[in-house]
């Protein structure tokens, strides 16, 4: 609501469309209206998460796996865009999750078979940036081919970031930005992450998609705007931790990989940090974000933010002195009404008593079972935003 108004240029005369898809477009749709008045348009975002509006229209759908609501909703915004002309415009909301909103599968590709190479790719540990070039080459709204049903109208696109380097061509898979992939790279995805596609799938990435590639110039009236990011959340966050009198220490806002190595690194460099601490030191807090993938191994619930929360807990074993938290900032962790969790020093005694192994559960993928049998899931609702992973790990010297 501060972002949004922050970015947008005076209401251009004439007609005005505003289109978007995303966990945080119905949010940004309001805080549209609350500078413009009124508005035609329409937005989708997940179940949950519709705002109250004055002329946008809500409607909600799946994510992350899509379904059908979203793909009707994708056609009746292609429809909304058929037809403008030169002294039309277009504002285009785009957040994280319109990967799975904003669909309608190319060619022969059923929704079926789009779904299920999605749970494929989610089940599969591949990067979140593979994961949406392969996307763009199944989507008929993709790789910039939102913005091409637009043209001749200008458009300008406003995104909130949830993709490790704010990369526009990767915010929801691009839908406004033309991408120089290839179908042959979007093969090569399948085969690297071991996916076996259904026939449709196959004979829509033998030929040519219609991905744009960035110089086309249907893509020339568009302008793409960044204008939140998960680096803000973490200097947010470090502000706090300062004002309370803790040190703090950056890693980095575009932390990839599997979710239990990377917390096995924070762990031995919490520990390492701790060490070198005297009594009486200040605290220091270690933030990161990002994006972390999880290899499905088991038959657990969990999700990336959790899975590196258990994984802490596993590598820390109760060491004293140190706290941490692990959240999704849109609310969700992996496919769960879930963020995330958090940890401490009692986490393992905790545990035992409530005869949960915490090593079995990471062995199965099973932390949303482990956290909620503790207690230690944090369950905010829908944030309305997405500005990625946030993690943050407590240290207090040692007594």
């Amino acid at each position: 609501m501060r972002a949004v108004p922050a970015a947008l240029p005076p209401k251009p005369a004439g007609r005005v469309l505003v289109i978007g898809a995303g966990k945080a477009s119905a949010r940004m749709a309001e805080a549209v209206e609350s500078v413009w008045g009124p508005c035609e348009g329409l937005v989708i975002t997940r179940y949950g998460y519709a705002r109250p509006t004055q002329g946008i229209e809500i409607v909600e759908a799946a994510h992350p796996v899509p379904d059908a609501a979203g793909v009707a909703a994708t056609d009746r915004m292609l429809a909304l865009l058929d037809g403008l002309a030169e002294g039309d415009f277009v504002l285009a909301l785009i957040s994280g999750g319109g990967s799975a909103l904003l669909i309608r599968p190319a060619g022969a590709i059923t929704l079926a078979e789009k779904q299920k190479v999605n749970a494929d790719l989610l089940a599969s540990g591949a990067p979140i940036g593979q994961m949406n070039r392969l996307r763009k080459h199944l989507s008929r709204v993709k790789g910039g081919q939102l913005a091409a049903a637009a043209y001749p109208a200008p458009m300008l696109a406003l995104m909130i970031s949830d993709v490790p380097g704010d990369d526009p061509a990767a915010i929801a898979s691009g839908p406004t930005v033309g991408d120089d992939s290839t179908p042959a790279d979007a093969r090569a995805i399948l085969a690297r992450w071991k996916i076996d596609p259904p026939a449709a799938v196959a004979e829509g990435l033998a030929g040519e998609t219609g991905v744009l590639r960035p110089d086309d110039p249907r893509l020339a009236r568009v302008e793409n705007r960044v204008i939140a990011a998960p680096a803000q959340s973490l200097e947010a966050a470090a502000g706090i931790a300062r004002a309370a009198g803790c040190r703090v220490e950056l890693l980095g806002d575009a932390l990839e990989g599997e979710a239990r190595d990377l917390a096995a690194d924070h762990a031995r460099l919490a520990l390492e940090r701790q060490a070198d601490m005297a009594p009486g030191d200040a605290p220091l807090v270690l933030l990161s974000g990002g994006e972390c993938t999880v290899t499905r191994r088991g038959d657990g619930t969990g999700g990336p933010n959790a899975e590196y929360a258990l994984a802490l807990a596993c590598a820390l074993k109760g060491a004293p002195g140190i706290h941490a938290i692990a959240c999704d900032t849109d609310g969700v962790d992996g496919a769960a009404e879930v963020a995330g969790a958090v940890i401490g020093p009692d986490t393992p005694a905790r545990a035992a008593a409530a005869a949960r192994d915490p090593g079995a559960a990471l062995a199965i993928n099973d932390a949303h079972g482990f956290f909620a049998a503790l207690g230690d899931q944090v369950v905010p609702g829908p944030t309305l935003t997405n500005v990625n992973d946030f993690r943050a790990i407590l240290v207090f010297p040692r007594v």
